[in-house]
């Protein structure tokens, strides 16, 4: 998985506002290709690290049979200052990569399995993420 984005317009960005993760997720709201998802129940920013760790629980329980839809991806840097630095000199290295996530989205979605193992696949892999999540079901 990809983990920053090949072009980036400006070298350094802001940092991201709480106010904009406090609305609904209106795009990604819905499940498109698998069966069962993990929603969001609350905003928050989720690390890489633990996007891929998520993602690797998810496959060890797949076994390559069912499939899997990662529908985030980081795309905000986050910068940080060493600890000994003094005030001022200017706003840090980049430190890690993040996802910003709303209320009600959608992050991963797997198909392929019954309903009984995949819903225990991904009752694992939500204890590796930062906000509250549940399990949702397709409805068609």
């Amino acid at each position: 998985m990809k983990q920053y984005p090949s072009y980036l317009k400006y070298k350094k960005y802001q940092k991201l506002s709480s106010f904009k993760l406090k609305t609904i997720e209106k795009k990604n709201f819905y499940i498109n290709n698998g069966n069962l998802a993990i929603k969001s129940l609350e905003p928050g920013k989720i690390n890489f690290k633990q996007i891929e760790s998520c993602r690797r629980t998810i496959k060890r329980g797949l076994k390559k049979i069912g499939y899997l839809w990662i529908q985030l991806f980081t795309n905000i840097p986050v910068y940080k200052k060493s600890l000994a630095s003094r005030m001022g000199k200017g706003k840090g290295n980049l430190a890690y990569w993040i996802a910003s996530i709303k209320k009600g989205t959608v992050l991963f979605e797997i198909s392929g399995l019954n309903m009984k193992k995949a819903e225990y696949v991904l009752e694992k892999s939500k204890t590796k993420l930062p906000v509250k999540t549940k399990i949702t079901k397709n409805i068609y």
